[in-house]
């Protein structure tokens, strides 16, 4: 078996069914498996896949498992020599999963390998990033208006390689985990996901004990796929925004120390209050022309309480 490629999905379905279709229609020459693992989905997503590919190893959870704990779960019954983590969010292009199989064979020092990434209408997505660090939570705290279009500068945006040729293969630290093809030595040697993660930050972590191995992570623009984004992360956006600082935060916590995870927690904290009176000034407006804001707050209410409780306990380290 050349490459085990494993999908977690979380209600899903549409998108889930466009993914295996172009899996299935685009990947040839290759050896391969599809691994589905569902946690806990209510959208039939379980009953489309197995009527609509049988060839499919379906896995079941009786509840949402998170992201890494379901990768590994098909980790453990993967037969190829290869790993692919792939998104269910996810459309293969153009032999894409065949192409990467053939790099990794070429480039044996690589232990994981990402590829080109694109939103659906042909724009490069970010998908190489660096590994945390307190400087960089700091600017992505405090300089919160980093992302506007209209303020856009490579400086403020280092965590995402603003001056990398993404036209060449490259050294990162992370490849983002949408696409995600790693050897299956490799697993053997460092192993799995760690499972104290639930969703976000467990690639940024298995990345940095893979490369403490003396493995590389390689970027490879050869491959090509379409990815969405968030289709399962946008249906509980509170719970995301909270994940997304709780992976970093854990992420620091263990390969830096406590000390600079709740560092890291107080600069989030600060850079939360910072942004409270643009909120409210944007909601004033906003009430203005009649939209609803309590759903909003709510989900900021979320991020403020975690970072205020994490002040007094490490509320991210399970």
């Amino acid at each position: 078996m050349d490459v085990s490629i494993i999908i977690v999905s979380w209600n899903t379905k549409d998108i889930l069914r466009d993914c295996l279709e172009s899996i299935f229609e685009q990947t040839r020459n290759t050896e391969f498996e599809v691994i589905v693992v569902d946690n806990y989905s209510s959208d039939g997503s379980c009953e489309m896949v197995a009527s609509e590919f049988p060839q499919v190893c379906l896995i079941e959870n009786l509840e949402n498992k998170g992201f890494a704990s379901a990768n590994n779960q098909g980790m453990a019954i993967a037969k190829g020599k290869y790993v692919l983590l792939l998104n269910s969010d996810t459309i293969v292009l153009d032999g894409a999963i065949q192409k990467t199989v053939n790099y990794a064979d070429q480039n044996s020092e690589a232990g994981v390998v990402g590829c080109r990434v694109i939103w659906p209408d042909g724009r490069r997505q970010n998908s190489c990033f660096r590994f945390p660090s307190l400087a960089l939570v700091a600017i992505g705290s405090i300089l919160f208006f980093r992302m506007a279009k209209s303020l856009y500068h490579p400086l403020l945006n280092p965590d995402r390689y603003p001056y990398l040729d993404f036209n060449q293969e490259q050294n990162v630290d992370v490849v983002a985990g949408c696409f995600f093809l790693v050897r299956r030595k490799v697993i053997d040697k460092v192993g799995m996901f760690d499972e104290d993660f639930f969703m976000y930050g467990e690639e940024a972590e298995w990345c940095h004990r893979i490369a403490k191995e003396g493995w590389r992570i390689r970027y490879f623009p050869g491959a090509e796929i379409i990815h969405l984004y968030g289709a399962s992360s946008s249906q509980v956006e509170g719970e995301t925004k909270v994940n997304k600082s709780r992976g970093t935060l854990l992420f620091l916590h263990k390969t830096s120390g406590s000390f600079w995870a709740w560092m890291a927690n107080l600069i989030m904290a600060v850079g939360v209050f910072l942004r409270i009176p643009f909120w409210i000034i944007g909601d004033i407006c906003s009430l203005a022309i009649g939209h609803k804001i309590n759903k909003i707050w709510n989900k900021r209410i979320k991020v403020i309480w975690f970072h205020l409780i994490g002040l007094c306990y490490p509320v991210w380290n399970p």
